[in-house]
C-alpha cells in the first residue's frame, strides 16, 4: 500500500466515525469523492455496497469502486477481483480474477501480493524492495487453480447423517493467514433470542467470532468457499458469510443445532425467504491444544480435526426438514486456543447483495 497520508476528508471521516457520527463521516467521504480523492471514493463505495454505517446503495457503491479501479486505485482493483470470483456485477471468471489480483499487486496492494505468494506456495513478503521487484503478472500466470476447483478426496466418518473429513484441505500457511486476519476482529459470540428477536450473550456459548461481510472478503476467501463447494457438491451461491470461531481454554458452545428450527417464532418465515441450513462446513486452523472436539452426542462421535482439515456434516433430511440426530457441541480446549472456520450452507441461493 502507498505510504502517502490520507487526504483531509478521509481523516475527517475517520474522526467522525470514532465519535459515532457516521452520517457526517459519509458526507465527508462524499466530499472527498467529489474532489477526485480515490481513497475517499473507494471507502465510500465499500460502505454503500454493503450498507456499513451508511445507506444501503449497492449499485452506487460498486459504481464508485469501478471508477476508482479504472483509475488504478490498488484496493479498488483488488475488490474487482473479488467480484470476478463471485460473478457479482461482473462475469465470474477465476482466471480473470487472478489477473486482476496481480494488477492490484503490481499497484502495491500488499494483501494482493501476499495472496499471490501463498497461491504460488512461496513465503510472504519481508521487504518492500522484494515486492517492487516481483513480476506479479508472471507469477499469477504460473499459478494453477485446478486443485482448488476439483472435488477433493474425503473420508466418510458417518454415512447417515453424513459426516465427512477432508485431510490437508488447505495449506498451513492459509490457516496462519486466516488466524492472523481474524485475531483483531474477534467479538463475543452471540445467540439469537427468538422471543425478543435479538442477539444476546448466553452461557451456552462462551467463545468469540470474527465475521466478514462481502466487501471484507478477499480472493483467497472466495477460493476457499469454492473448494468447500467442490467438497460437498453445493454451489457457493448457497453459502452464507464465512465466520472464524475462536476458543480460549475453557470456552465452548454447548449442545445445539445449526438448522433453522421452524418450531420457534418467525423461523418459518426465515426458511421461506432464505432456505434451510442443510450443511455446516468446518475447517480446523490449528493444533496445539488438548480436547476441544466437535461432539455429536446422539451419534456417539467426537471428532478432533487437525490443522488444515476440512469437515462437514448435514443438518437436514433429504426433504429439507431438520435432522435432530445432528445435535452437536464445540467442547472446550485445554492448554491452548482453538481456531475454526465455520461455514453455513443453505438449500437455495443466498444473495450477496440485493438491488
Amino acid at each position: 500500500m502507498s505510504a502517502k497520508p490520507f487526504h483531509l476528508h478521509v481523516q475527517n471521516a475517520d474522526r467522525l466515525d470514532a465519535a459515532g457520527q457516521h452520517d457526517d463521516a459519509i458526507n465527508e467521504l462524499a466530499l472527498g469523492t467529489q474532489t477526485g480523492d480515490l481513497e475517499a471514493m473507494t471507502r465510500l463505495g465499500k460502505r454503500l455496497f454493503v450498507g456499513d454505517r451508511s445507506p444501503y446503495l449497492p449499485r452506487d457503491g460498486v459504481g464508485m469502486l469501478f471508477e476508482a479501479a479504472q483509475k488504478n486505485h490498488a484496493e479498488a482493483v483488488a475488490l474487482m477481483a473479488t467480484l470476478q470470483c463471485t460473478g457479482l456485477y461482473q462475469r465470474k471468471s477465476w482466471s480473470d480474477a487472478l489477473t486482476t489480483l496481480a494488477h492490484a499487486a503490481q499497484l502495491g496492494w500488499q494483501s494482493a501480493q501476499e495472496q499471490l505468494l501463498l497461491l504460488a506456495g512461496q513465503s510472504t513478503l519481508s521487504q518492500a524492495s522484494t515486492a517492487a521487484a516481483t513480476p506479479w503478472q508472471t507469477l499469477a500466470r504460473n499459478i494453477d487453480l485446478t486443485t482448488w476447483q476439483t472435488p477433493p478426496a474425503g473420508t466418510a466418518i458417518n454415512a447417515d447423517p453424513v459426516l465427512k473429513s477432508f485431510p490437508a484441505f488447505i495449506p498451513a500457511a492459509w490457516c496462519q493467514r486466516l488466524i492472523a486476519q481474524s485475531r483483531q476482529r474477534l467479538k463475543p459470540a452471540l445467540v439469537y433470542d427468538p422471543i425478543n428477536k435479538r442477539d444476546i450473550h448466553s452461557g451456552t456459548r462462551t467463545n468469540s467470532v470474527a465475521q466478514y461481510n462481502f466487501i471484507e472478503n478477499e480472493f483467497l476467501h472466495f477460493l476457499l468457499q469454492e473448494r468447500m463447494a467442490m467438497a460437498c457438491g453445493v454451489p457457493m451461491t448457497q453459502f452464507e458469510a464465512t465466520a472464524i470461531l475462536h476458543y480460549n481454554p475453557g470456552e465452548q458452545i454447548t449442545n445445539h443445532y445449526d438448522f433453522v428450527n421452524t418450531d420457534l417464532p418467525d423461523y418459518d418465515r426465515e426458511i421461506a425467504v432464505n432456505g434451510q441450513r442443510v450443511i455446516t462446513f468446518l475447517i480446523y486452523l490449528n493444533d496445539g491444544y488438548e480436547s476441544g472436539e466437535t461432539v455429536f452426542p446422539k451419534l456417539g462421535i467426537a471428532h478432533k480435526g487437525q490443522m488444515g482439515e476440512g469437515f462437514y456434516f448435514s443438518n437436514a433430511l433429504a426433504d429439507g426438514k431438520p435432522d435432530h440426530r445432528v445435535l452437536h457441541a464445540g467442547s472446550p480446549p485445554v492448554g491452548g486456543e482453538k481456531w475454526i472456520v465455520s461455514q453455513f450452507i443453505r438449500n437455495r441461493l443466498v444473495k450477496y447483495v440485493l438491488d
